[in-house]
């Protein structure tokens, strides 16, 4: 039960804003704990416009800025709320195990420190980050933004999601970042450590509004990433000032003379780290030979897997209000099709007597590499297992955020290198889930929001 309500408002900048208009926020068990602010479209417009007028924040602020927030939002009370207040009304509300939420702080925490080695990996050797970099005396090119604001629509997964926008914030954008309605505690806490570490309101703003505002937040900002399902990857397709995080549909491919039996505990790892909920989770697993004897292997690891109160240490899988994991279920069962269930056929919902329920893991062996179910992807440990034939080609590995490829043969990875719709390939023994401060998510964000401009001047 919660003392207190919470009130999550606008950091709009001027200040905090509390809306007329506001939408309730809900523990998992259907207690009502507090509210958030829905601001009109025209609060929006002023915001951005404001800060479209606000100086640039210079580069050794901002990244003293950054180091400082990381500290604030691991340690300190930001916000009116301590640390482990914060991760327990995350878990409370949004149903991620509090061990998740706890390792996802740590993991946006060592982003935030990371940013000036991210941005110089992320920069052409070529270029510098200053004008005034001897270089340009001879001639150089100089990495400069493309625009000077970045809009965020922001998920609510896991805290993990704001992982990579601050790149942003580094490069000099000034941000505007509209919260799941969801789990807007971390968008909150984050901003109001960020602010409290030195950057100014105008600089970062925290914009909670409904669907139709957001999307002038996305028109009127010159870059924007959006999360969401297909259907928002199809509605900003064409759009390139947009970047979509949509489906992973991340898999793992076991070829033939590779012994799956000594790679089990890595496949079911990349199925269900971070409860499934990541972009970067395997929901499929290709086999060169019979899949059945790994599927059922694989269903066996997953299998065991308790099922807990997302507050409990030992939490892995996620908990959702019981209509939602029902309705879930539902939709599970209809994609299924012919697959053959070996986790899961008869329901993944295991209602806790504390309230929600939690969502157990489902694998299902489908007949072939062509299957439809192999780009289905849900919010649980949800994998489809099916054959690979060498004869098969890329085709069935397209279209993956992160390719693990258990293989020893180098013709293969030179292919799966070469194909533009594989995002991340890792080799081995390296899970999907695999990922590290520097290290490109999704390309660095730097590729998008920034360009080399050729420059060269007389003087000193």
């Amino acid at each position: 039960m919660m003392d207190e309500q919470i009130h999550i408002d606008a950091l709009g900048p001027t200040g905090p804003y509390r809306s007329r208009e506001r939408k309730p926020l809900t523990a998992l068990s259907g207690e009502h704990i507090g509210e958030i602010s829905q601001v009109p479209t025209l609060y929006v417009r002023r915001a951005l416009a404001a800060m479209r007028a606000a100086p640039t924040v210079p580069a050794a602020e901002r990244f003293a800025a950054l180091d400082k927030a990381a500290d604030l939002f691991t340690g300190a009370a930001v916000g009116g709320l301590h640390p482990d207040d914060y991760a327990h009304l995350v878990s409370q509300a949004s149903g991620v195990p509090l061990g998740v939420v706890r390792q996802s702080v740590e993991w946006v925490a060592e982003v935030l420190r990371s940013q000036r080695r991210t941005v110089e990996l992320a920069m052409p050797r070529g270029a510098v980050a200053d004008w005034r970099d001897p270089a340009t005396t001879t001639g150089s090119a100089v990495w400069t933004r493309r625009g000077d604001l970045f809009a965020v629509h922001a998920a609510g997964n896991t805290p993990a999601v704001h992982g990579l926008w601050p790149e942003a914030l580094a490069l000099g954008y000034k941000v505007a970042l509209r919260p799941s309605s969801r789990e807007p505690f971390t968008a909150f806490r984050l901003v109001s450590a960020l602010r409290d570490a030195g950057f100014p309101p105008a600089a970062l703003t925290l914009l909670p509004t409904d669907y139709a505002a957001a999307d002038v937040i996305v028109a009127e900002a010159d870059h924007a990433i959006v999360y969401g399902g297909q259907d928002v990857v199809d509605k900003y397709r064409a759009n390139p000032r947009v970047l979509t995080q949509g489906p992973g549909r991340s898999k793992i491919l076991v070829t033939a003379e590779v012994d799956w039996r000594e790679k089990i505990d890595v496949i079911a790892g990349s199925v269900s780290h971070l409860g499934g909920t990541a972009c970067t989770c395997a929901t499929a697993v290709l086999v060169e030979g019979d899949p059945e004897p790994l599927a059922r292997a694989l269903a066996e690891r997953l299998g065991r897997i308790p099922s807990l109160p997302p507050d409990h240490p030992d939490a892995i899988l996620t908990v959702q209000p019981t209509a939602t994991a029902t309705q879930l279920d539902r939709y599970l069962h209809t994609v299924a099709g012919d697959a053959h269930a070996l986790l899961g056929g008869d329901t993944i919902v295991d209602d806790l007597p504390s309230g929600g329920s939690v969502l157990r893991p489902a694998v299902h062996l489908v007949a072939s590499s062509t299957a439809p179910q192999l780009n289905v992807e849900l919010p649980f440990p949800c994998v489809w297992v099916g054959p690979w034939h060498e004869r098969d080609g890329v085709a069935p590995l397209r279209d993956s955020l992160v390719l693990t490829a258990m293989t020893t043969r180098t013709d293969l990875v030179d292919t799966l290198l070469d194909e533009p719709s594989i995002t991340n390939l890792y080799l081995g023994d390296n899970p999907t889930t695999w990922l590290r401060p520097g290290i490109p998510h999704d390309g660095y964000l730097g590729e998008v929001l920034m360009r080399s401009k050729a420059m060269i001047r007389s003087g000193p």
